[in-house]
């Protein structure tokens, strides 16, 4: 999955901050809380989905809990990532343009996934993986504040990148109940933009089953609170300036039992010739999208929505992105511009 993120993890009570692989970089969130020595959470930390996830819980007699949660990870990994032998969608993506049976729930996620390509007539698109795997990130850190240049250029040729773009279309999706047909070929298909906040709001729901009263689910960036922390009080995420320091907050947000995800081009990147080039890509060009916004933060009930309306707002641009933000009931949103300025939806307070 591209889609990755990293983060740093910080209590009031002695803690270590979380340094990820320089490779897992998408949303650098900084989560600040805290708690009494009573209520000391208990966490597990793994590597999945190609970065690092924590679950943390406020409840020293449910550490089973977290097991279970990884083990929620597992099996969302076989059924989901494009990598691994055998999974849903690296059956579709070799499938040589026949038919393939999913599962139920890759289906709900493939068909969610093309609602948000229709959406966007296509700025999102779920089958751009051939143009994706032309690009080059991972050796970049947006930690780095300059990079320095190399012989070889990290921009794909032209010809490369246009052939790419031909199999770009997610109208060669095709879903009959659970049965998905992807028509062209030399096209693939990935759920990095989605598939991640549908896992983490699954963990919420089995925390929640066991009675979890309150925890944080950090799958690599996409952070979603179960409930309050234990004295009652909210969570507060701080949300990264673009190109500081790692941990630099622009802003702070308060969140209970709510979710917050931000996409940015500060996330993956690299100069050359002095331009700045990103990992948030134009399906139709197969080049970074340009906007004016340096990252979109969305917080909302559900992480799934949050993961794909982070990214659709990104390539919508602050106008339409806004707009849609403000149709849309139980979602709020923090826009930065190239400037810096910091555009909040009605809901949140400047």
């Amino acid at each position: 999955m591209k889609k990755i993120n990293s983060i740093f993890f910080y209590q009031k009570t002695p803690a270590r901050p979380l340094r990820l692989l320089p490779l897992l970089l998408l949303c650098l969130i900084l989560l600040l809380t805290g708690c009494s020595a009573a209520s000391a959470p208990l966490s597990k930390t793994g590597l999945y989905f190609d970065t690092v996830i924590t679950v943390t819980i406020y409840d020293k007699e449910k550490e089973t809990c977290l097991e279970n949660c990884f083990a929620l990870a597992e099996k969302y990994e076989t059924m989901l990532s494009p990598t691994i032998e055998g999974s849903d969608i690296w059956n579709i993506n070799h499938s040589d343009g026949k038919p393939v049976v999913v599962s139920d729930e890759t289906a709900y996620l493939l068909e969610t996934a093309l609602s948000y390509c229709e959406l966007t007539d296509g700025r999102i698109d779920l089958t751009i993986e051939p143009v994706s795997e032309l690009w080059d990130f991972h050796e970049f850190l947006s930690s780095n504040a300059t990079l320095s240049q190399e012989p070889q250029s990290r921009i794909p040729d032209n010809n490369s990148l246009a052939e790419a773009v031909r199999h770009v279309d997610y109208h060669n999706l095709l879903i009959d109940g659970n049965t998905v047909t992807l028509t062209d070929r030399n096209a693939s298909v990935s759920l990095g933009f989605i598939a991640k906040g549908y896992i983490a709001d699954k963990m919420k729901e089995y925390l929640v089953s066991q009675n979890i009263k309150s925890a944080i689910i950090n799958l690599g960036g996409n952070l979603l609170a179960v409930g309050s922390k234990p004295d009652g009080t909210s969570f507060q995420f701080g949300i990264q300036k673009p190109f500081e320091e790692q941990g630099t907050p622009v802003t702070t947000v308060s969140v209970c039992d709510k979710s917050l995800v931000s996409s940015g081009v500060y996330e993956r990147y690299f100069y050359e010739d002095d331009v700045l080039y990103h990992h948030i890509l134009n399906p139709k060009t197969g080049y970074p999208v340009r906007n004016e916004l340096l990252s979109v933060t969305i917080l909302s009930d559900s992480s799934m929505i949050g993961d794909a309306l982070s990214t659709t707002c990104f390539v919508l641009g602050l106008e339409e992105g806004m707009a849609l933000i403000e149709d849309l009931d139980n979602v709020e949103a923090i826009f930065i511009s190239n400037d810096g300025t910091l555009h909040n939806s009605t809901g949140l307070k400047p």
